[in-house]
């Protein structure tokens, strides 16, 4: 689960590159470090909220597919006792 922080945090900062890039700016002037922090903690938070997504949507489907094979297990059930009589 770390990981998409962690590559989250990543993106940010290579976002940063990206911008000091096409700015043609230096990529380590002193007066503008302190947003290297800011991006990746951006990205950080991005990728934190991302996996609670993801855990939600898995909870969802998880439920889901319980009652679909319990739906599926009753039917099954019904038919054979139908088959029966």
């Amino acid at each position: 689960m770390v990981h998409k922080v962690l590559f989250w945090g990543g993106f940010g900062i290579a976002v940063r590159v990206w911008q000091l890039g096409l700015e043609m700016r230096p990529f380590f002037n002193t007066g503008s470090l302190w947003a290297y922090p800011l991006f990746a903690g951006v990205g950080g938070s991005f990728g934190y909220w991302l996996m609670g997504v993801e855990q939600r949507q898995q909870a969802i489907l998880g439920a889901r597919r319980a009652s679909l094979l319990e739906k599926r297990a009753r039917r099954a059930e019904r038919e054979a006792a139908e088959a029966e009589s």
